[in-house]
């Protein structure tokens, strides 16, 4: 037997915040596709468009998409990476990187990330990327294809990318970031104050004047400082140590990361038992 879907206004009619217009051809319906994409905003970073598509019903919809401004042909827009810290008589830790994100209005524990540079590989710059916000150098383990983000809001995509890290390697002992121009990093140790770091420096070491100064160079060149705090959390106890700081800390954990988390708790512990059907 064939499963049919209701009628439309038995679903309660066409979802909240889309335009429809119902297809006049009595011919089966097209396979679902985009007509036209219409510019609405765009900054320096991100645009805002009104895409117009098909659905399987044959009937026009419209949709509010955000994407990146700076794509242009390459496999993905950006990288995620899991770094995986490896290190002598310790357990495994994965490294991320705690900041204050504008649009969450709060600080957010994430990946490493970025985007991907012109001519860059997804493997190149996963590795930049990990360098620039921890310090820490290490080698490509995996890398996944081009995945997607949050496709109900953007076509952002990104490669995932596991790096192992040698941490018994001196470069990695104390690792230093190396922030591209666009950012300031900071690499530091757990329960340290890093927001404001630079900012304080320049206001001991200059002064109130010396602290504009420092303000009015960062705007003039469009420096977009980023505050980023390092911390490693063991592998084998993610989850808890995720749940105990977003309660303590008040931060949001990325979506990729708390999933992570998860897949890790659901491969070590007891499989779900299946439920007995009687017949």
């Amino acid at each position: 037997m064939d499963f049919k879907f209701p009628p439309e206004e038995d679903r309660g009619g066409q979802p909240v915040g889309m335009d429809t217009q119902e297809s006049t051809d009595s011919s089966p319906p097209a396979k679902q596709r985009v007509i036209s994409e219409e510019l609405i905003s765009e900054g320096k970073w991100v645009k805002f468009e009104k895409t117009t598509y098909m659905d399987p019903t044959g009937k026009t919809r419209t949709w509010e998409t955000v994407k990146l401004t700076t794509r242009k042909g390459k496999s993905a827009d950006a990288v995620s990476v899991i770094p995986v810290l490896q290190r002598t008589l310790h357990h495994e830790c994965i490294v991320l990187v705690k900041q204050f994100r504008p649009p969450m209005g709060g600080y957010c524990l994430e990946f490493p990330a970025g985007l991907i540079e012109d001519g860059e590989s997804p493997e190149a710059a996963a590795l930049r990327e990990l360098e620039e916000e921890t310090g820490y150098k290490g080698d490509v383990a995996e890398c996944s294809p081009a995945v997607c983000m949050d496709p109900g809001l953007s076509n952002c995509t990104t490669h995932v990318v596991t790096v192992t890290i040698n941490g018994d390697d001196a470069g990695n002992v104390r690792p230093k970031p190396k922030p591209e121009g666009m950012e300031v990093c900071y690499s530091t140790p757990r329960g340290w104050a890093c927001d404001g770091l630079m900012e304080r420096w320049w206001l001991q070491a200059w002064g109130y004047w010396g602290l504009l100064l420092f303000l009015a160079l960062c705007s003039l060149h469009s420096v977009c400082l980023e505050f980023v705090e390092v911390i490693s959390l063991p592998k084998n106890d993610l989850l808890t140590r995720l749940d105990a700081m977003g309660a303590e800390d008040h931060l949001t954990v990325d979506a990729r990361v708390y999933a992570y988390a998860l897949a890790l708790k659901h491969a070590n512990s007891k499989p779900f038992e299946v439920p007995f059907l009687k017949f």
